[in-house]
């Protein structure tokens, strides 16, 4: 049984709060590789900002759980030899589908856990939930839950349509589970095709697709139910177009890329959402730099020649986001 509080690592219950209180989110980042990692800590030491590092399932099959593991403690070390005294760090696993790799997370130093039984019946649901629950406060650990189903892609998480989380639902769900926070659903979406060309309008000027509106109707009505309870909004990368025109300049192929525009996050960033999650925006940033590098380089074949760039450029959105988007720049402390 390892700690999370033995590798500097805090849980969410803290930051939510005054995330709640301060009309701002915490970034949940998705990482699974060294630059990655460096990337995300680097830009919350140089903003003052708390963060989440988020591990998913298909994350740890690909990077190894005690390599990750190491890695979130590294974090914390990093961020003190950059010269913040006190960082909050958190390490989750993000949409856990089972009781069993949530107490796997939670034995191996997870400080936060996500148990997604979104897909079940709403009593199992709340079954599982509450099992994870209970395992986890032992041990400190705050645990996200989830009640809606998101469209699109992401590692082994995958619907194809999207249904929106019924607010007369979150009362009992919330009561029943115990849990820390809950994910809902109100038009955000996995991946970096977050919405079919049929249901977005067409810029005349540019040809460029514009998403339908985020539900806040539903977000208001969960928020008068659990006033002051901890909202998250998976999904809500914004698939820059600059880096998405850059992809496909260089031999990419992302044909109508779209994400939720960044004045809706912002909007939901004052509300009770308090973290909002962020990954195919690092994707594409990576793999934007990487292709305009190599092809600009072409005797290059050191990875970190390439790689240099791409941790530059996952460091610049992650500094964008926090301090433009989701306003937890200077709250640290």
């Amino acid at each position: 049984m390892v700690n999370y509080k033995d590798l500097g690592l805090v849980n969410t219950r803290e930051m939510f709060s005054k995330a709640v209180a301060g009309g701002y989110a915490i970034p949940a980042f998705n990482f699974n590789t060294m630059e990655q990692m460096q990337a995300i800590v680097q830009a919350a030491v140089e903003t003052k900002s708390p963060v989440i590092m988020q591990v998913s399932k298909g994350a740890r099959s690909y990077a190894n759980p005690t390599i990750l593991r190491y890695m979130a403690e590294g974090a914390v070390a990093y961020a003190k030899e950059l010269g913040c005294e006190k960082p909050e760090i958190v390490l989750h696993l993000d949409h856990g589908d089972s009781f069993e790799i949530c107490k796997d997370c939670i034995d191996s130093g997870f400080s936060s856990v996500m148990y997604d039984g979104s897909a079940l019946p709403f009593e199992e649901n709340i079954a599982i939930t509450r099992k994870v629950v209970e395992y986890a406060h032992k041990f400190d650990v705050t645990v996200e839950a989830e009640l809606g189903v998101l469209a699109g892609v992401e590692d082994d998480v995958v619907a194809e349509e999207s249904h929106y989380t019924k607010p007369e639902e979150v009362i009992e769900f919330a009561t029943k589970t115990g849990c820390d926070s809950l994910a809902i659903s109100i038009g955000t979406s996995h991946g970096a095709y977050k919405f079919k060309p049929e249901q977005c309008t067409r810029d005349p000027k540019t040809g460029r697709l514009i998403p339908p509106p985020l539900a806040f109707d539903v977000l208001a009505e969960i928020e008068k139910k659990l006033p002051g309870f901890p909202i998250v909004l998976h999904g809500s990368s914004s698939v820059p177009e600059e880096e998405v025109d850059i992809i496909n300049k260089y031999g990419g192929n992302l044909p109508d890329a779209v994400g939720i525009p960044e004045e809706q996050l912002r909007k939901a960033a004052k509300s009770a959402v308090c973290k909002i999650n962020i990954d195919s925006d690092s994707r594409l940033a990576m793999t934007a730099a990487v292709r305009k590098h190599l092809a600009e380089h072409p005797d290059h074949f050191d990875p970190r020649q390439y790689l240099k760039p791409a941790r530059e450029s996952m460091k610049k959105m992650y500094v964008h986001k926090i301090v433009n988007v989701l306003g937890s720049d200077g709250k640290l402390g």
